[in-house]
């Protein structure tokens, strides 16, 4: 069994239910928020980028905004890892039902937006980041995926990474296939030192598992859980939240990753 540890130093969050991180933690103590607005507002991109950007740019950049400011870290600094189950839904029907029934009329810009990294190009553009980032897909394990994949990064650079996770939903027969309900974003700044904003030290334990080795009893709705693939992240933001606790996640089909938080001293 491998471990590995790394200090949390922001974290975003974005979905109909839940603004960001602070709505999270209101709804553990029983708090009623607001609903979010209908789309992510994603601040950081320029204004005629939000309007031209599909919603699973606006989800992946919002969240990604959250967890920077809260870090303190400029955001051109940070490498960053983006993790997805399935991209953007709504521009893979599209794209499916035009090239079924009238191919030359495809749209190069919703083309442009179709693929996996879409979201990572317009964050590096609108930051100007320059360091290294990549896109990460691991069916229902992409969030564990992902975080596996930031924290060895940070480890092995000795730096901070930006980890996103986003998924919209379903659109057209493909909802059938993904069972994603409703859009859903994530992110966390993971680093091998603590800092000013540290949230807590994660602790991963890696090891044998199926996803059925997951609790069934998790500290938020567990129809949230399920509305949307990427928020298998929502027990572990929720530990963060709370400030203590553990949970399983899966970094692929038969790898599991159980995460420890632990308070920094």
């Amino acid at each position: 069994m491998s471990t590995l540890t790394v200090y949390v130093h922001g974290a975003g969050l974005w979905s109909p239910h839940l603004a960001d991180f602070a709505a999270l933690r209101g709804a553990l103590q029983g708090d009623t928020a607001s609903p979010p607005p209908a789309r992510p507002p994603a601040t950081l991109l320029p204004a005629a980028e939000r309007r031209r950007a599909p919603e699973s740019v606006l989800l992946a950049v919002e969240a990604a905004g959250q967890a920077v400011t809260m870090s303190g870290h400029e955001p051109a600094s940070l490498p960053c890892v983006f993790a997805s189950s399935h991209g953007d839904q709504p521009i893979m029907d599209y794209m499916c039902t035009v090239l079924a029934s009238a191919p030359a009329e495809l749209s190069p810009t919703r083309f442009h937006n179709s693929v996996h990294n879409a979201p990572a190009g317009y964050w590096t553009i609108a930051t100007g980041c320059h360091a290294p980032s990549n896109a990460v897909c691991a069916q229902r394990a992409s969030f564990g995926a992902g975080l596996l994949e930031a924290v060895s990064l940070a480890l092995a650079d000795a730096r901070p990474v930006l980890l996103v996770c986003s998924d919209t939903a379903g659109a057209g027969p493909l909802t059938e296939v993904t069972a994603s309900a409703a859009p859903f974003g994530c992110a966390l700044v993971l680093s091998p030192q603590p800092g000013a904003s540290t949230l807590g030290r994660l602790v991963l334990h890696l090891c044998p598992g199926s996803i059925a080795d997951a609790p069934d009893d998790p500290p938020v709705p567990a129809e949230w859980i399920a509305s949307s693939p990427s928020a298998v992240a929502l027990p572990l933001l929720a530990l963060l939240a709370r400030g203590t606790g553990r949970c399983r996640l899966m970094a692929a089909d038969s790898l599991g990753m159980d995460v420890y938080l632990e308070e920094c001293a």
